[in-house]
């Protein structure tokens, strides 16, 4: 990846406090949105939204997308990439 876009994504991640406290949450974790939720002292609908929008930018990944509740997440390469930038 180039810098420029590494840049872009660190910016994105930087600009909200909750995408980038919900990235330094799951670190090399696998964790559930409400456990995330409970450890930053937020409600699961900022955390819902933020791991949308990390989602969104391939920094974390949903291991069991198929289950309603007790989804997992887990940071990407990239989103570990970027926690190192943080």
């Amino acid at each position: 990846m180039k810098n420029s876009e590494m840049y872009k994504i660190l910016g994105y991640v930087k600009v909200s406090p909750y995408r980038t406290n919900t990235l330094i949450t799951i670190g090399n974790d696998l964790m559930m949105p409400s456990e995330i939720a409970k450890k930053l002292d937020i409600n699961t609908s900022q955390v819902s939204s933020a791991l949308s929008d990390l989602k969104e930018k391939n920094l974390v990944v949903c291991v069991n997308e198929e289950v309603r509740k007790g989804r997992l997440y887990k940071c990407t390469d990239l989103g570990l990439e970027i926690i190192k930038k943080l």
